[in-house]
């Protein structure tokens, strides 16, 4: 208000709003989900992929699972088409490659030699799956980890 000669005037007043920030914070708490796993026997160690523990126990040293033989690199595919040689097999596996002269599809193989623990138990006709490790022999470098 302004007081002029007595007299009251009223004017209006731009009153200033006092606005207070208030900062919202919001935590979002992140919870651990666990994976489940297949129930692991007792002395069967976890390689690191989804697959089945074998149900026998074996005494290799270049089992990945009961022994200290480890994992790494390509999982394949294959048919097991030969099992004569000691704890190794000969492995096919098929696939898809595209001719473009031709404009088609032509299936070409591969055979691998895979180390095959006892305790899986595989045999010829048997699919399997199986992955990269070190170098066992000249010609072995992977090692049978399912059969399928």
């Amino acid at each position: 208000m302004v007081e002029e000669k007595g007299e009251t005037k009223t004017q209006p007043v731009a009153e200033k709003k006092a606005v207070k920030v208030t900062k919202v914070v919001t935590k979002v708490k992140k919870v651990a989900v666990k994976k489940t796993k297949p129930e692991w026997p007792e002395g069967v160690k976890d390689i690191g992929i989804d697959v089945k523990p074998p149900k026998e126990v074996c005494a290799d040293k270049n089992c990945p699972f009961h022994g200290r033989l480890s994992v790494r690199g390509a999982i394949l595919d294959g048919v097991v088409v030969s099992d004569k040689m000691t704890n190794t097999v000969v492995v096919k596996r098929e696939r898809r490659h595209y001719n473009k002269k031709y404009e088609r599809y032509e299936l070409r193989t591969s055979k691998y030699s895979a180390h095959s623990p006892p305790c899986l138990g595989v045999k010829a006709g048997d699919k399997v799956r199986i992955m990269e490790c070190r170098p066992l022999s000249k010609t072995v470098s992977f090692v049978v980890i399912e059969r399928r």
